[in-house]
């Protein structure tokens, strides 16, 4: 009887060992996700912002550039403000475009938060709670 017992036991702590080591690999793969997903919004956010920015410098050019054409309608009466109303035209479509997506890209990667890895944290602790592997 005491042989039963021990290997019982010595079962018991292989068992025990087992569930340490697949709840410390299910954490550090959590982790990883977490990490990865953080990283990834973050750049989304970084990519938004520097096509914001972008598109705020095209428009300013284009806004200048409208006045001087404005300035130069008034000053000369034809082939400079005409060019200049082209060329702050073309730099206004530019940076529509520039504004539209880097606004997508900011609300894509904010916030910045894992809700795919706190999602599994979540599930894996209900399951290890509930006995389930």
């Amino acid at each position: 009887m005491p042989t039963h017992a021990t290997s019982r036991s010595g079962g018991l702590a292989e068992a025990a060992r087992h569930v340490a080591e697949h709840a410390t690999t299910i954490a550090r793969l959590e982790l990883r996700l977490a990490a990865q997903e953080v990283k990834r919004k973050v750049v989304a956010l970084g990519v938004g912002i520097g096509l914001l920015l972008g598109a705020a410098l095209l428009g300013t050019v284009a806004l200048l550039l409208l006045l001087g054409a404005g300035v130069a309608g008034v000053a000369v009466a034809l082939p400079v403000w005409l060019s200049l109303l082209v060329v702050g035209g073309g730099l206004l479509l530019l940076a529509g475009p520039l504004a539209v997506v880097g606004l997508v890209l900011l609300k894509r990667g904010s916030p910045p938060l894992p809700e795919h890895a706190i999602a599994e944290a979540r599930l894996t602790r209900e399951a290890l709670r509930d006995g389930r592997h």
